[in-house]
């Protein structure tokens, strides 16, 4: 099977900086978010979240009761989408939500009320619907909640740029001087030479993957190449004295419409199409843990006329390109994978609550 979460570094060690978006940056350049995860970008900075895949399965299984085609041609990106890659079945239940319904306010505030009573949190995606249209058909909805803390926490290690940054950003993770307890923490995957290399950072039941690497291949088939890679290593997998790791605190926060699935008639349906398919990123990982909340919505509407629209002591070191990719770990696929390529881009915006 296809899996799922990636983030690519270039540094010979293991470093994991901050990540949220700039929003002077982004003028210029931001992260792109992606639907899927085995789609093709030639975007350097990259992120994938299951919760639209998740809402896509949802509208697939109990609106359209097949593959989602549209009139005017089905786009690459819901062939992809079709192939349903992503699951609930990957993820244990306590941590996300789905519903679907006709789109009214009585829908509206189920989610709301269900979403604080299972998780505690608010939407920050219900008001971007317009739940008063006279075309309204159907929306379909998806919270994902992840908030953990790592089997130790790491030390806060000096700041030091990122490739080719121009500013100094805050890493943390093991030196020579740490205490040997904050090893457990770390599951060597492989480590082929000081520009190849992986490592997994352990919570209870999820696990923070960093891969060092400069593909550009899709984040799954970089996910892919990582399990190979692990499997064919011999070497020591675990985290021993001379080994040191060096992680950037991250931050992304974002959110996106993906336009190209919007405006056009879908098949063997009454004249459905989507209005918005919309999708958001709340990610935060310091030393301590990680805390990602991303929602994601589709608002499907029925057209009134047709649309015309378009060996030795190893340094782990991730302060260049790189991938991240977060999974449980009893699951097979993971389901958040990130391509970092520019720190610059981002800043850490504080601890995990």
């Amino acid at each position: 099977m296809k899996k799922i979460f990636a983030i690519t570094i270039l540094t010979a060690g293991i470093m994991l900086s901050g990540l949220i978006l700039n929003s002077v940056a982004a003028k210029s350049a931001k992260v792109q978010m992606l639907p899927v995860i085995s789609e093709e970008t030639k975007t350097q900075n990259t992120l994938w979240v299951g919760t639209f895949q998740l809402v896509w399965n949802e509208f697939m299984d109990n609106i359209v009761h097949g593959m989602v085609l549209f009139k005017d041609g089905t786009p690459e990106t819901a062939k992809l989408l079709n192939q349903q890659e992503f699951k609930k079945s990957m993820l244990s239940e306590n941590s996300y939500y789905t519903a679907y319904g006709k789109t009214d306010l009585e829908l509206k505030k189920q989610i709301e009320d269900a979403i604080m009573e299972k998780f505690g949190e608010k939407s920050d995606i219900l008001d971007k619907i317009d739940w008063n249209d006279s075309s309204n058909a159907y929306l379909v909805y998806a919270m994902l909640l992840k908030d953990f803390k790592f089997t130790t926490k790491f030390d806060m290690l000096k700041k030091e740029k990122f490739g080719k940054s121009t500013y100094k950003v805050q890493y943390f993770g093991i030196d020579k001087e740490s205490r040997q307890n904050l090893y457990e923490g770390v599951r060597v995957l492989f480590y082929n030479n000081p520009f190849d290399f992986a490592v997994a950072m352990q919570s209870d039941i999820d696990e923070v993957i960093l891969y060092r690497t400069n593909s550009s291949k899709s984040l799954n088939d970089i996910y892919n190449e990582l399990e190979h890679k692990s499997k064919k290593y011999r070497g020591s997998k675990k985290f021993a004295p001379g080994d040191q790791l060096k992680v950037p605190f991250m931050s992304v926060k974002d959110s996106v419409n993906y336009k190209e699935l919007c405006n056009n008639e879908i098949l063997n349906t009454d004249r459905l199409y989507i209005a918005q398919a919309l999708q958001t990123v709340d990610f935060n990982m310091d030393n301590s843990g990680v805390r990602l909340k991303s929602e994601a919505a589709m608002d499907i509407k029925v057209m009134s006329m047709p649309l015309t629209v378009k060996e030795r002591g190893r340094n782990f070191f991730f302060n260049d390109s790189f991938v991240i990719f977060m999974k449980e770990k009893d699951k097979q696929l993971p389901y958040f994978a990130a391509k970092v390529k520019d720190m610059d881009m981002f800043k850490y915006m504080g601890e995990v609550k």
